[in-house]
Parts: C-alpha cells; sequence; structure tokens
C-alpha cells in the first residue's frame, strides 16, 4: 500500500491550535466568570498557571493518550477543589478522553473515563457525603458516554475511510499489474511471431545462398515482409501505450490468411478446415492472437514437422479453435510466456484452454464463449 508522506510541521501545527485554542477559552470564560458573576472568587496567577499546566499535557495526547488523559483529569480535578472561580476546565480533559478513545479505542477510553468518575466520587462522598450525588453525578456518566461515543465514531470513520484507500490502492495495483501483463502479451505476441518467421527464412537463406540463389532471394524477401509486418504492428501498440487510448487496429481471424501464409513460407503445410463466422471483438481478436502463438510454436518448436492443421468448430455460445501439427516425439511443455498467455487471454474471457500430445504432435484447443448465442 502506497502512503502519502505526512508534513511533520503541519501535525505539530495541529497539535498547538489543539492545545491553545481550548486553553485560550478556558482561560477567557474562567476570567471573566471570576469578574461577572458575584461572590465569586478572583482567578489568582496560581490559577493561570494550574489551567496552563493542565492544557500543556494535550501537545504530547497523540504519543501518550492514557497517561495524558489521567494527569489532566486530576489537575482538572485539582482545580475544582482548589477554591478558585469555577469554569469549563472540563474541556481539556475532554479533549484527552477523545483522543484516548481515537487512538486505543473505547473499552481502554470508557474503564478510564469510569475510574475517573469513581475517583471523583469518592472524593466528593468524603467531602460531603450522600448529599454530594445530584444531578451532577449523572452528567459526568453523560459526559463520559458522549465522549467516548463521539471519539468511538471518529474512530470508526477515520478506519473505514483508510480501508476505502487501502482498497483504492489494491485496486490500482491490480489494474496496473493487469495492464503490464496485456503489454507483455502483446508485444510478445507481436515480436515473437514475426522473428520466428525471420529467424526460419534466415536459415532457409543462409543454407541454400550458394547453390540455389533465386530461392535465398524468395527467403530474404520473406524477411523483409515479416519485419515490415511487425515493425508495424509494434509501432501500433507503442501508439497505443503513449496515447493512453486504445487506438490500434484491433487483430481480427479476418487476417488469418497472413498467418498462414507465414506459415507457408516457412516450410509448413497448413490445413484449415471449418470457418469461424462473424464472432464479437474480444473474441474475435483473443482466437487470432492465439492461433498466432500455436503456428508461432510450431514453427519453433515442432520436431519434424511437415504441416499444421487449423480447424474451427463454431457451435451455438462458442468457437472452439484447434491447431495440430504432425511433428514426432511431442511432450508436454513447460509453461512459458506463450502458452501462459494463451491461457490467460481464454480464462479472461471466461473460456478455456488446453494443450496435448496427439500422434507424436503437439496440439492446442481453445473453447471461447460467445455472449448472446446462448
Amino acid at each position: 500500500m502506497l502512503l502519502k508522506d505526512r508534513n511533520p510541521l503541519s501535525e505539530w501545527a495541529g497539535r498547538v491550535l489543539r492545545t491553545v485554542l481550548p486553553l485560550g477559552f478556558v482561560l477567557g470564560v474562567t476570567s471573566g466568570a471570576s469578574r461577572w458573576q458575584p461572590d465569586a472568587p478572583v482567578l489568582t496567577p496560581l490559577g493561570y498557571l494550574w489551567l496552563i499546566a493542565t492544557a500543556l499535557p494535550l501537545l504530547v495526547a497523540h504519543r501518550f493518550p492514557m497517561p495524558v488523559f489521567l494527569l489532566t483529569s486530576t489537575l482538572t480535578l485539582g482545580y475544582y477543589a482548589s477554591g478558585n472561580p469555577g469554569g469549563p476546565a472540563i474541556v481539556l480533559p475532554t479533549i484527552a478522553l477523545f483522543v484516548l478513545t481515537k487512538i486505543r479505542g473505547p473499552l481502554v477510553a470508557g474503564i478510564n473515563g469510569g475510574a475517573l468518575l469513581l475517583v471523583a466520587g469518592i472524593a466528593l462522598f468524603a467531602r460531603h457525603g450522600f448529599a454530594a450525588f445530584d444531578v451532577r453525578a449523572g452528567l459526568g456518566v453523560v459526559w463520559v458516554v458522549a465522549v467516548v461515543g463521539i471519539g468511538t465514531a471518529v474512530r470508526n470513520g477515520m478506519a473505514a475511510a483508510r480501508a476505502r484507500r487501502e482498497q483504492a490502492d489494491e485496486h490500482r495495483h491490480r489494474m496496473a499489474e493487469q495492464e503490464r501483463l496485456t503489454i507483455a502479451r502483446e508485444v510478445h505476441d507481436v515480436v515473437a511471431h514475426s522473428l520466428a518467421m525471420i529467424n526460419v527464412q534466415a536459415g532457409v537463406a543462409a543454407h541454400v545462398a550458394d547453390r540455389r540463389p533465386e530461392q535465398a532471394k524468395e527467403a530474404l524477401l520473406n524477411i523483409k515482409e515479416a519485419s515490415a509486418s511487425a515493425l508495424k504492428d509494434l509501432r501500433a501498440t507503442l501508439a497505443v501505450l503513449r496515447s493512453g487510448e486504445d487506438k490500434a487496429p484491433a487483430p481480427s481471424l479476418a487476417q488469418a490468411g497472413e498467418l498462414f501464409e507465414h506459415a507457408r513460407a516457412a516450410g509448413l503445410e497448413v490445413r484449415v478446415d471449418g470457418e469461424p463466422g462473424e464472432l464479437p471483438a474480444p473474441v474475435d481478436g483473443a482466437a487470432y492472437r492465439i492461433l498466432q502463438e500455436s503456428l508461432t510454436n510450431v514453427v519453433r518448436h515442432a520436431n519434424q514437422a511437415r504441416g499444421v492443421d487449423v480447424r474451427f468448430e463454431r457451435k451455438t455460445g462458442a468457437l472452439t479453435l484447434l491447431v495440430r501439427d504432425d511433428g514426432r516425439g511431442a511432450v508436454e511443455p513447460a509453461l512459458g510466456h506463450g502458452l501462459r498467455g494463451m491461457s490467460e487471454r481464454a480464462a479472461a474471457l471466461g473460456g478455456e484452454f488446453s494443450t496435448s500430445v496427439v500422434d507424436g504432435g503437439f496440439q492446442v484447443r481453445v473453447d471461447l464463449p460467445i455472449e448472446g448465442e446462448r
């Protein structure tokens, strides 16, 4: 998962505001109350220092949430018992309890808040007896429940937002990986087929250059044609990558004749049975690439193959493509880029891909579903 770097300066600015603003509010209201309320004691310099000391731990509440809550709560209770004028000093432990809930969760915060109420209740009972347990005791319980509830809601909201960011990052990663694999398949299909044909034709030209120069010339012309076709397809693929738009001409079985001619130029007899018919573009493109890779593998890997059979079977809701060579001693190959790419193309459309050894040769079979015909 990729996380954005946090700015330490902005974090500290937020912590300072979290401390200074509540402190200013508490000092202002408490000082005003001492002047406006009749018979109210005056806020002494010691009272100012007491409130400031109560607020300062909030600067490190993010690192030590529980000690800060206990400290601010103790100082606040001590302030109210010190004879200084009353005021909203309770705001300071409220913030500490909120931070504790957000960081450590409602259970820890609830236990600490309950412990605070218990200590305050014991202290009040020691001073005033049962008369201390009036409506203020109920307000204390409501205070803890409300702060813990709000902190829990914020904590859950932050967790949900974090989970959404993680899911979005994972989705982007999957999309990037899928795009990378798609590009790899396209480049492999474009380049491997043409290079295999060029390699075969170059071998023919080198073999017959002295004895049959006209055949060598034909092989060189085939090399020129194959390389020009590869460059054209590669440029189209690169143009799509640069623009980010799918402007490349989609491969189609309508161009299968070019693949058959390339195979024949490599010395293979190509026998075609059946017709694919009209196909949706995704199925058409995938079938073309699978046929291309299958013929390339025959040219590159088949042992003493003289011909290759290509059969199209069109059934209701599906297209079956079989490519079988008449080589000798074929074995099940390791899964390389070509076979993996064909399998991925079939799986992407909900189809099935399989390979087998038949009568010494190698066979590729793919079944592609056609939507709208079932």
